[in-house]
């Protein structure tokens, strides 16, 4: 089942996309894709649902993140040996843990806007999990029973905020716009290995990114025991687990950063593609001009 969120930013409605790709609106079943309407038991009525029944959605509407109210955006750093290679640092011997802020979360498509001052904003293609079953001090061999699905995600990154001002990596990590999520939130029962899965990023049509799941140092299991030790996760709770090489800051002989006026494309196997824009930060006019 592909969960969505479609509609204008701030008011997207719940949508399912049906077997001919159409949308369907979820609306009289659930008030939005998020929190308690993942719980597994919520899902599985979902999935009974006869999705021809249901509602048709026409056009085109734009899609907001397919994760709606998400109490925790968490993001897993270096999980891939080589693109920890890339960038000059150590393979880890724990998961590297930051945060998105949640202000950061857009649609698939949405506009990213490239930071006031910033001369390194960088592109990250990255399996999302989805919580759906909360709790703490979750066992590695429990822990796939806590998932309610699988999204694209885009790490977008400002490596000079992240890595060159002091501090933790969140402040470059967090900027708005830079957590495109979606297009779709796809149950597992689609997604049987979620380990061996290609994912790719192109930036004005070329690909730069090219990696699978299956080079992930620390697996889906363990990133969630992991995680639950030091905090609890709940339901809607989005981990991003990390992005393989060919970031911008690792290509040679110089890095290559995002300008204004580019076009991200981004993608997964059985996950959906993504497609941003980048715009530069508008500039603050004095009423004197």
């Amino acid at each position: 089942m592909k969960l969505l969120r479609y509609g204008a930013a701030g008011r997207e409605c719940p949508g399912v996309y049906d077997n001919n790709g159409n949308i369907r609106d979820l609306s009289q079943h659930i008030t939005d894709v998020a929190g308690l309407a993942l719980l597994p038991e919520n899902l599985t009525r979902l999935q009974q649902l006869d999705l021809a029944t249901l509602p048709l959605v026409e056009g085109k509407p734009r899609l907001g993140a397919c994760v709606g109210n998400i109490g925790k955006f968490i993001c897993i750093g270096l999980n891939y040996a080589d693109h920890a290679e890339e960038t000059g640092a150590a393979i880890p011997t724990e998961p590297v843990v930051f945060n998105k802020w949640t202000s950061a979360v857009v649609g698939p498509n949405d506009d990213v806007l490239i930071p006031r001052d910033s001369i390194k904003t960088d592109w990250e293609v990255e399996l999302g999990v989805v919580i759906g079953l909360g709790g703490s001090y979750i066992s590695e061999q429990d822990a796939m029973q806590h998932v309610a699905g699988y999204c694209v995600i885009n790490d977008v990154s400002e490596r000079e905020f992240q890595l060159e001002r002091g501090g933790t990596w969140d402040k470059g990590k967090g900027c708005d716009t830079f957590g495109p999520i979606g297009p779709w939130l796809v149950t597992t029962d689609e997604i049987p290995d979620p380990h061996s899965l290609n994912l790719w990023l192109e930036v004005d049509g070329k690909r730069y990114q090219n990696g699978n799941t299956n080079t992930m140092i620390f697996s889906i299991p363990y990133i969630i025991s992991y995680l639950s030790r030091f905090m609890s996760l709940q339901p809607g709770d989005v981990i991003s687990t990390g992005t393989p090489p060919g970031v911008g800051m690792g290509q040679k002989p110089y890095p290559i950063y995002l300008q204004p006026n580019q076009t991200m494309r981004l993608g997964i196997d059985g996950l959906g593609e993504q497609c941003q824009r980048t715009v530069g930060y508008p500039v603050k006019r004095s009423n004197n001009l």
